[in-house]
Parts: structure tokens; C-alpha cells; sequence
């Protein structure tokens, strides 16, 4: 079987550190805005962000969105992604 990036949806788990329990602060909302900007479906939860889409736009997004939480202050992003 051949496999094909381009037609796979993936999710793609986003931790972002400082982590502080219902206070995101500025680098964890700059990872979701671009997130967003990027065109990924986004759902913020309580210790992780999780963003859904095509691999071919999750892996695009994915150094953008790392550079804006580095750039609003993040010490650490952690990614994790699954194909669904």
C-alpha cells in the first residue's frame, strides 16, 4: 500500500510551557492564533492545545506556530502527532 500525506487528516497534540492551570498567558495564545491563522481546526484544552488537519498543513503550520510561542515567551513546546 502507498501512502498518501496529502489525503491523511492528523492531530497534532501542542504543549506549551510555562504551563499555569486556567492562566495560558501570550505564548500559548501565539501558538493557537497561528494555529489558526494557518487554517487548522483548533480546540484549547485545559493542559494541551490540539489542532486537526491535513498533514501537508499541520506539518506547514507546525514552525510557525512554534516560532510564536518561542517569540511570546514559551521555554518549551512539545508536539505530538496521530494519524486519525
Amino acid at each position: 500500500m502507498i501512502y498518501n500525506a496529502r489525503m491523511t487528516d492528523v492531530r497534532m497534540e501542542v504543549l506549551v510551557e510555562p504551563f499555569k492551570e486556567n492562566d495560558p498567558g501570550p505564548h500559548v495564545t501565539a501558538v493557537v492564533t497561528a494555529a489558526r491563522d494557518a487554517g487548522l481546526r483548533v480546540d484549547m484544552g485545559p493542559f494541551a492545545t490540539t489542532v486537526l488537519g491535513g498533514v501537508d498543513e499541520v506539518v506547514a503550520a507546525s514552525a510557525p506556530m512554534m516560532e510564536a510561542g518561542f517569540a511570546a515567551g514559551a521555554t518549551a513546546i512539545q508536539l505530538r502527532v496521530e494519524t486519525l
